[in-house]
């Protein structure tokens, strides 16, 4: 039996915008105190991007932070793979926009969309796809500008979210932070408490 090859970390970057919105802040503009927020979710603060940054702007910044860690250049990536529930736009790919930008001109590109847990998901799939000999190198980015369709006025959600970007590069000949195993799962019996309706097909599923 051939054995399976081995994946490692190669890179790793982030980026965070500016603009930090305390729990304080939030006590100002909604029913809601510090206190609360703290004691069920152990947030203190968020970060929000700007008007004029996209959720393919702030990956571009961690994916370009990545490559920079891993000391690679952009042409020698062969996948990019966004995890991403705010996309630019239905399509193209937020995936596809990030690998123009960063001059991945060797790379396919595509989206997974897992919310909360899209870079576990995307992670997995690169390793896989790394295990089956498919590709060497590949470069997952989480980033979410989720600020952009956030109800300010809905302290159950709005005291949640926040925007950000992170990416990490897999590689067959990484020689840090091994793959080891992996496990994935779902319970979708809560889905009406946290939503976003309708979307690009222009329909709701959750009455």
């Amino acid at each position: 039996m051939t054995q399976a090859r081995r994946v490692g970390i190669a890179g790793m970057g982030y980026y965070l915008p500016e603009n930090i919105v305390t729990n304080s802040d939030l006590e100002k503009k909604i029913e809601t105190s510090d206190e609360w927020i703290r004691t069920r979710t152990g947030i203190r603060e968020r970060r929000i991007a700007g008007p004029d940054q996209a959720a393919s702007d702030l990956g571009v910044i961690a994916a370009e932070k990545a490559l920079e860690d891993a000391q690679l250049s952009a042409d020698l990536i062969d996948i990019i793979i966004v995890a991403t529930a705010s996309p630019d736009m239905v399509f193209p790919a937020t995936a596809c926009l990030i690998q123009d930008r960063i001059g991945a001109v060797n790379a396919g590109a595509f989206d997974l969309s897992a919310v909360c847990s899209g870079f576990i998901y995307a992670f997995v799939t690169a390793a896989q796809m790394i295990t089956a000999g498919t590709a060497e190198r590949v470069m997952v980015v989480a980033t979410e500008k989720f600020s952009s369709f956030l109800d300010w006025e809905d302290r159950s959600t709005a005291v949640l979210m926040g925007d950000g970007a992170g990416a990490v590069i897999l590689s067959a000949d990484a020689t840090t932070g091994e793959v080891l195993s992996n496990i994935l799962g779902a319970d979708s019996s809560g889905i009406e408490h946290l939503y976003v309706p309708a979307g690009g097909g222009g329909f709701t599923c959750i009455p």
